[in-house]
């Protein structure tokens, strides 16, 4: 197996927008050679450009990665669409898969992946392809990275506080946020990040509900979301959680400030580059149980733009992304969770016990409802509710009916 051996270091995102891959008169030259321009999401373009770099020894095609803010997502979808002028691949955070799917701007799979037995959905951990690729029946995208939530805990602080072993359900990790919170002024049990969405559905989740309805409305005016807003705002009421919005989870975590806190995977890397010296007194555990311990399945996946001249090039890109060796690389290099049950199997990953418990939350967590425009829509309205509540004071009745009539004709239909 080829693997890295050593990071290079992120500098910085790719100045402007790389033009769309365009028609140079040979058409076959075209949909052969490439070049491919990648558009990936997040500040992980250096360290792409270093996976992929085998893929153009090997074939000889060019990759030109393009690095966009997360934050700058939907700006450049929107002048892409318009202008016509878009990648060859591009990389698509799960709450907004239906979002590009619905502006036309992905190219349908189906038909694609016969001839390209490498992207046989059937090769991806079960819950990753399916409803996590598809929209309208269509599958527009390969699932690209598994990025499940886990319990991050400073085990180190919780011993020295009288706490044993992580939080096994809701109720225990809000009894022991209060306890670590109790440390003294400025310290805190558990991180909130305000602009989590997914956190309250994770809530709803394990309370044994749904935001979404048998008739696929969305619902929030249930027993169970009610359950966990009061899990949600208790963490606030108790004085357990930072609320200032510009807190860093990262450093919060290392400075043991907030020595609890639900993320993804790619924390992990980065606590352990940042702070080697934490080696033992941290780890993580499955998210905590009520009725149940279900997370969010909040990957992202790799698509097609809809009329790249280099369909043939780009499929033969997503072919060497989906190899189990590639898959393990990026885990190794960035930090991220494969999707191809093969290297989420692999001795490389599993002899890890941390990634053993990624791997064991997938078996039980769960994707987004593919509402339109989540961030935009649902979600955001979501959060307003919830941070009206437990940062201005706002009535929580008032808040709880407003999110209701916003969503209430919302479907995922």
């Amino acid at each position: 197996m080829k693997r890295s051996t050593a990071l290079l270091l992120a500098a910085g995102l790719t100045a402007g927008l790389a033009a769309c891959s365009g028609d140079d008169g040979d058409d076959n030259a075209a949909a052969s050679d490439g070049p491919l321009t990648v558009w990936i999401m997040g500040d992980s373009g250096t360290n792409f450009e270093q996976l992929v770099a085998p893929f153009t020894d090997d074939t000889g095609i060019d990759v030109e990665v393009v690095a966009i803010p997360w934050d700058g997502v939907d700006q450049r979808l929107t002048t892409a669409v318009a202008s016509g002028d878009g990648p060859d691949v591009l990389q698509v955070g799960l709450s907004k898969l239906r979002t590009f799917a619905d502006a036309g701007a992905l190219l349908p799979l189906d038909d694609a992946l016969e001839d390209r037995p490498a992207l046989d959905p059937g090769n991806f951990a079960e819950g990753v392809a399916g409803e996590a690729t598809a929209v309208g029946g269509e599958i527009v995208s390969v699932p690209w990275i598994s990025d499940t939530r886990v319990l991050f805990y400073r085990s180190d602080i919780l011993a020295e506080n009288g706490i044993d072993q992580p939080p096994a359900t809701w109720d225990q990790l809000r009894d022991d946020a209060a306890t670590l919170a109790g440390r003294g002024d400025g310290q805190y049990g558990y991180y909130v990040p305000q602009w989590d969405s997914p956190l309250p559905v994770i809530m709803t989740w394990d309370q044994g509900g749904d935001i979404v309805g048998d008739d696929g409305a969305v619902s929030f005016d249930t027993p169970e979301f009610a359950a966990a807003v009061d899990l949600y705002t208790g963490l606030y009421e108790d004085g357990s959680v930072p609320t200032n919005a510009d807190f860093d989870q990262t450093q919060g975590f290392i400075s043991g400030v907030t020595p609890m806190l639900i993320s993804g995977p790619y924390l992990a890397k980065a606590i352990s580059d940042a702070a080697p010296e934490l080696d033992g007194a941290w780890d993580v555990t499955t998210v905590p149980e009520a009725e149940s311990g279900t997370s969010l399945f909040a990957g992202s996946n790799l698509a097609l733009w809809h009329d790249t001249p280099n369909e043939d090039a780009a499929l033969d890109l997503l072919e060497f992304l989906s190899a189990p060796e590639t898959q393990l690389s990026w885990y190794e290099i960035n930090g991220e969770l494969p999707t191809v049950t093969a290297a989420l199997e692999d001795d490389a990953l599993t002899a890890d016990p941390q990634a053993q418990v990624y791997v064991d939350q997938l078996a039980d967590a769960r994707v987004l409802p593919m509402v339109p425009n989540w961030d935009g829509g649902v979600g955001a309205d979501l959060l307003t509710a919830l941070n009206e509540i437990v940062l201005n004071g706002a009535d929580r009745d008032s808040a709880l009916a407003d999110l209701y009539t916003k969503t209430g004709s919302v479907s995922i239909d």
